[in-house]
């Protein structure tokens, strides 16, 4: 960390957005290329006058697939939408909750998992002690940075962020800037 945190100036963690388009960002994002998901969610978020749960449920299954969303993601939209218009999930609360609370209301929604929500946690609500274990980058980037390069497993990358703590989340982020100097926002 010493000698990376100097090379990214004031570059600094930031949140965009509120909840809900947020984690429907993610969604729309899993599982294609940052181009590809810029695309499809810019027609899919111009689809609702504003991007609301209550506007989401009102959006036709047709034009949603011609805004590029496969069925699954569809699905996993209109859940998302049903636990925020709902009241399932517990958003004025989060700020108060511990992180595996909401990590546990997060996984209860179709289509996201606990890498989602520990992103939410980093990106969103700015939490700075997460350490997201099943992140390809944060490992690789503990591998490089620690290891010389060789294949390190989820205990290492434990090991290593103990040091870390409290701000597994920062730290976190500059193992990501060293692989990718560009700063990702959710």
């Amino acid at each position: 960390m010493k000698r990376l945190i100097p090379q990214f100036g004031t570059a600094c963690l930031q949140s965009r957005g509120d909840a809900f388009t947020t984690l429907a960002r993610s969604i729309v994002g899993q599982q294609i290329s940052v181009k590809a998901a810029q695309s499809v969610w810019e027609r899919f978020a111009a689809l609702p006058r504003r991007m609301t749960p209550a506007n989401v449920l009102k959006l036709k299954v047709d034009d949603m697939r011609q805004a590029g969303l496969s069925a699954r993601k569809i699905e996993y939209l209109v859940d998302l939408a049903l636990h925020f218009d709902s009241g399932a999930i517990h958003v004025e609360s989060w700020r108060s909750m511990a992180d595996e609370e909401i990590i546990g209301e997060l996984v209860g929604i179709r289509g996201i998992g606990r890498w989602t929500a520990e992103m939410f946690l980093i990106f969103h609500l700015m939490r700075p002690n997460v350490l997201p274990l099943d992140d390809v980058g944060l490992i690789t980037g503990i591998s490089k940075n620690y290891f010389s390069g060789d294949p390190v497993s989820r205990s290492d990358a434990r090991e290593v962020a103990a040091a870390w703590n409290p701000y597994c989340s920062v730290a976190t982020w500059y193992i990501w800037r060293s692989l990718d100097p560009l700063p990702v926002a959710y």
